[in-house]
């Protein structure tokens, strides 16, 4: 809050300047509650690009130097990994705690984190493609610090309630990736096409032997 100022009259007394008051329904009220709004989503935004950040660094170091993972190697690093490296600060916070004590702040934190992170890996967690050659390519080439770069890539989602279940969340938007997948959804077309052919093709003559008789047959 702005301090007072002091004004002061020609032949009275020094008087205190009131401060300004905003109508609650005033538009100058109306955007000062939405500048408020705003910063509010700013640093929300912020909170969770760096937790993405934190995330997309860490299976950023995990991607091996030639080649790519497996979908149940992504379950593994998440599970034995990702969701394991607050065990240690833990552990030494519960022994460091003496009995009869509550939990210190640190420790609640803690446990908060893991709680959140394996409810998040249980329903589906987003994280970048590592089972994608062209993804994995151009993950190597990420700064490790701007997380809009991860907008290009593709995402996928895996969970510990379904580890089988591995969707695609986002293709990606990169112009290599853009077009790789224009190629495939092609080929798959084509093959569709001649899929829908082949059970006339491999039917054998027999099959049509009474239909060609009976066109073949002169009426009377």
């Amino acid at each position: 809050m702005a301090p007072n100022t002091v004004k002061r009259t020609a032949n009275g007394p020094p008087t205190k300047k009131k401060e300004k008051v905003f109508h609650p329904q005033s538009r100058k009220a109306d955007q000062l509650v939405r500048a408020q709004q705003l910063a509010d989503l700013a640093r929300s935004r912020t909170k969770k690009h760096g937790e993405q950040v934190n995330l997309f660094g860490f299976f950023y170091h995990v991607i091996p130097p030639e080649g790519e993972l497996t979908a149940e190697d992504m379950h593994t690093i998440v599970r034995d990994v990702w969701l394991a490296r607050w065990d240690s600060e833990l552990e030494a916070e519960r022994k460091a705690r003496r009995k009869g004590r509550s939990k210190s702040t640190r420790e609640q934190n803690l446990e908060s984190v893991k709680e959140r992170e394996a409810e998040e890996y249980r329903t589906g967690i987003e994280i970048i493609d590592l089972t994608h050659p062209l993804n994995v390519a151009l993950f190597r080439q990420w700064d490790q610090k701007e997380a809009a770069y991860t907008l290009q890539l593709r995402m996928t989602r895996i969970s510990s309630a379904s580890p089988e279940t591995f969707v695609v969340t986002r293709p990606g938007r990169n112009p290599l990736l853009v077009a790789q997948a224009k190629e495939l959804a092609e080929q798959e077309a084509a093959e569709g096409m001649d899929t829908d052919e082949a059970p006339l093709l491999l039917e054998p003559p027999s099959r049509f032997s009474s239909t060609m008789m009976t066109m073949d047959t002169v009426p009377p």
